[in-house]
């Protein structure tokens, strides 16, 4: 355990398609919880610690994707605090945890700190993992601020789970915006057999889906580093488009498999920009590829933000990349909640973040307060150059209305 002082397309009615996913996704969660009040303890002296547990993938498959959530978040608490490590005059306390993408850790992890009189928590790399601690906040009454996860399932799952990154909706709307009229066209779902690649599997189904697309899926195993037999299978369905959904180290493998066997050619590919680690995995065949981006430096524009990210992340070592915003938007939703709910009341923090609207890295971003939503931009991309030269280019922005996720009330 570390602990650290800080010092210094288109909109779409929810259909019954999209609960009945939403109802799967669910499923196997604990009882969610209504926010109103504060867990235990009663500090009210202006200078009480605010104790942060930031819970994340320091270790494992997603550990890059952790590293780069933890720099955005340090950068984050330092801008948010204007350097004070202090927010409402509450000094910011950040004790680091390592879940390792097991949620048997993560939530013992949680109820260790949350014993020792944590009211916050975030981090949350993997999805599966983000639908174990989402309950174990609203049960406990403190403030969970979801990171890089993206399942739909967090958005409404209880009044006390935020999100500070975007959700698989986002991404398949965004994709959307690039793929033309899905009426009559067969769209193949590559995408590994976890709670990540199920929840892009229902949220293409619901949203191509319901407009006419005739939808399926490939899942791999997370432990396969064979590929090539699932791009087999992909390329045998005869798509007219394919979704990749990937996460993790075997990307690079995936994308080789993908080439060799003429998916890539055969018809669009659309997928998600990863991190800056994997521009020159795709070589020649990137320009091949459709990227719908839910962040990479320079997409925001150069705004004040995200160039305050850029400079903290890089003062202190880091690189910015594909989820830095996430840690980032995560404190300054945290310095919000303090500032205007106080130390110790999660429900004032929970009513302090509801409706509240910022300029974040990506651009202007709000909570929706029906569900915790985070509205924002997104981008669409392509990759230019090859090998260490490969970098994107934007192509669009897609405003955060345009590809806001159906309205989803609060489970409680």
């Amino acid at each position: 355990m570390r602990r650290r002082a800080v010092g210094t397309v288109h909109r779409r009615t929810l259909t019954a398609a999209v609960l009945g996913a939403s109802a799967l996704l669910l499923a196997g969660c604990t009882a969610a919880g209504q926010a109103g009040g504060s867990g235990s303890g009663s500090g009210s002296e202006a200078d009480e610690a605010v104790k942060v547990g930031l819970v994340y993938s320091r270790t494992g498959l997603l550990a890059a994707y952790g590293k780069q959530y933890r720099d955005g978040f340090m950068a984050g608490l330092d801008y948010a605090t204007k350097g004070t490590g202090k927010a409402g005059g509450h000094p910011i306390e950040v004790t680091e945890q390592d879940d390792a993408g097991d949620p048997g850790k993560a939530v013992s992890a949680a109820k260790n700190l949350i014993g020792k009189g944590y009211k916050v928590l975030a981090g949350t790399t993997d999805s599966g993992v983000a639908l174990q601690m989402a309950p174990l906040a609203a049960q406990n009454k403190v403030l969970y601020v979801n990171g890089p996860a993206a399942t739909d399932a967090v958005t409404g799952v209880n009044g006390y789970t935020f999100r500070s990154g975007r959700q698989s909706y986002q991404d398949i709307l965004t994709a959307g915006t690039m793929l033309g009229d899905p009426k009559g066209k067969k769209v193949t779902v590559l995408a590994q057999d976890s709670t990540f690649g199920q929840a892009n599997v229902a949220a293409v189904k619901a949203v191509l889906g319901a407009e006419g697309a005739t939808v399926g899926s490939v899942l791999a195993p997370p432990s396969a580093t064979d590929l090539t037999p699932f791009a087999r299978q992909v390329k045998a369905g005869g798509p007219d488009l394919v979704f990749v959904a990937w996460a993790g180290a075997t990307a690079p493998a995936l994308w080789t498999a993908l080439d060799q066997q003429g998916v890539l050619s055969a018809g669009k590919v659309v997928t998600g920009l990863a991190g800056t680690a994997s521009y020159p995995v795709f070589g020649a065949a990137g320009a091949k590829v459709s990227f719908l981006a839910h962040y990479f430096p320079g997409a925001g524009g150069g705004n004040a933000v995200e160039k305050a990210m850029v400079h903290g992340v890089e003062k202190a070592g880091g690189t910015p990349d594909l989820f830095s915003t996430d840690g980032f938007t995560a404190a300054q939703m945290i310095v919000r909640a303090v500032e205007e709910g106080g130390a110790t009341d999660t429900g004032a923090m929970v009513k302090a973040l509801e409706g509240w609207s910022f300029d974040g890295v990506k651009g202007r971003q709000q909570i929706r307060a029906g569900d915790h939503a985070l509205l924002q931009p997104m981008f669409t991309a392509k990759l230019s150059g090859t090998g260490a030269a490969a970098k994107p280019e934007l192509v669009s922005t897609e405003p955060g209305d345009t590809v806001a996720p159906p309205a989803k009330p609060s489970a409680g």
